[in-house]
């Protein structure tokens, strides 16, 4: 019996017409917004993305980890439809809508947070996390943040600051904002141990911030951009000791670690660690622009009347969107099969590192997965231009790959968790074709 393809490549990639569609591009729009795919997207279905020449990839992408869902999702698509039909906008501080009160009790039921919380919304993950700071500035009356190596939290002032990643990201954009201090954190792999990692930590309050002016630590659970680096059980306790003992507001960006992708609902729920708060944004509301700052009630309700909003965050249309992203949740218990296809992936992915010895390191949470390139096992070197290597070969075999890394030396998995078995198994055998291409 034939076996049945999801991928479909009727011309050379990219085809034609995405070629035709870029040229336009060039002309027209800023150039710093260089593609990483020469390829124009059509139709996206679940895990399934058609490009404008007719061919279709399996999307390991998921809009940079904005679909857990998948692209489409009839739930969603519904659920938007019919709140646009309604209204788009008011400006929820001018004429209020129940939406965005029905979202926020359906997030803090879920969330881990022990006693009374509430949320507020915003548009993007780079928003919430400014007003994160804004939150526990106005709660402690402190001015410091402490962030990490190797972190990303957005590209506004505050957070591109706290962002550590100079090139592309920071290069010729400075002055950024001050009062902002960065220490290691914990990569085994790269030598940085958990004690490393607190002594530079504590070092800190002692040679660079005092920490009776530290407003927050600012960390991811599994660092996105910086390579899906998973923070270790004992740092995060470590860090969560700290802010106790010095009064300071423990802020976890879960931008790219929430809605699931990491085998929870939320990374922070593995460590058994309560934050004080939580960022979320990208799968909430799969791909329409939402995030939000959930937290503990007091923190939330330092800042003075009107001093967080903006006309349009907390939009209806993507908070309804929102909503029918927790009812696929739940009705397709999505948490849990984000768990079935890390095992999966990392297992092939072990499977390839004994294959080939570029592949220095494997690492991840559920489906949040990564692996490095290196030039040498022993000595480690990063090697970027594998990594750009098989995420081209892949894309020309149908599977589209993102980079990572502060190196640009690792591939990680975003692929949506409605994935079948079926198209993530074919995904990952282009992955291995593409890594027999690239590595000979």
């Amino acid at each position: 019996m034939a076996v049945t393809r999801s991928i479909h490549l009727a011309t050379e990639i990219p085809g034609p017409r995405s070629r035709e569609i870029i040229a336009r591009k060039e002309l027209s729009v800023a150039s710093p917004l260089s593609l990483y795919l020469p390829i124009v997207a059509a139709e996206g279905r679940g895990a399934m993305l058609t490009d404008v020449d007719g061919n279709t990839f399996v999307d390991f992408a998921g809009g940079v980890g904005c679909l857990n869902v998948g692209h489409a999702h009839p739930r969603v698509v519904e659920a938007v439809q019919e709140q646009a039909a309604r209204f788009f906008h008011t400006d929820f501080t001018i004429v209020p809508y129940e939406v965005y009160v029905t979202l926020a009790e359906r997030l803090l039921a879920l969330a881990p947070f022990r006693g009374p919380a509430k949320a507020a919304f915003f548009n993007a993950g780079t928003e919430a996390v400014e007003n994160s700071v804004k939150f526990a500035r106005a709660y402690t009356g402190r001015p410091a943040v402490i962030a990490f190596e190797g972190a990303f939290h957005g590209r506004t002032l505050l957070s591109l600051t706290l962002t550590s990643k100079t090139h592309p990201y920071k290069a010729g954009l400075g002055p950024f904002a001050p009062e902002v201090y960065r220490v290691p954190f914990p990569n085994e792999y790269r030598g940085i141990t958990t004690a490393d990692a607190l002594g530079a930590l504590e070092r800190a309050l002692v040679t660079q911030v005092a920490p009776e002016t530290v407003a927050a630590i600012v960390l991811e659970p599994v660092q996105g951009e910086g390579g899906f680096i998973v923070a270790p059980q004992a740092f995060m306790e470590g860090v969560r000791a700290l802010c106790d003992r010095h009064g300071i507001v423990m802020v976890v960006d879960e931008v790219q670690t929430g809605f699931g992708r990491t085998g929870k609902m939320f990374a922070i729920e593995h460590y058994g660690i309560e934050p004080d708060l939580l960022i979320v944004a990208k799968s909430i509301a799969a791909g329409l622009p939402l995030s939000g700052v959930l937290g503990k009630a007091a923190i939330m309700d330092a800042p003075g009347d009107s001093a967080v909003g903006g006309t349009y965050v907390g939009n209806p249309v993507a908070q309804a969107a929102a909503l029918a992203v927790l009812d696929v949740f739940e009705d397709e218990q999505l948490v849990e099969r984000a768990d079935r296809i890390g095992e999966v992936i990392r297992g092939r992915m072990l499977g390839w590192q004994e294959r080939f010895p570029q592949i220095g390191d494997v690492r991840g949470l559920g489906a949040m997965l990564a692996m490095e390139y290196v030039v040498d096992p022993v000595t480690k070197e990063p090697a970027p231009e594998l990594a750009s290597r098989v995420a081209e070969e892949a894309a020309e075999r149908g599977l589209l790959l993102l980079k990572a890394g502060i190196h640009s030396n690792c591939n990680r998995v975003l692929c949506p968790l409605v994935i079948t078995d079926a198209e993530l198994a074919e995904a990952l055998d282009v992955w291995e074709e593409a890594l027999e291409a690239s590595f000979g």
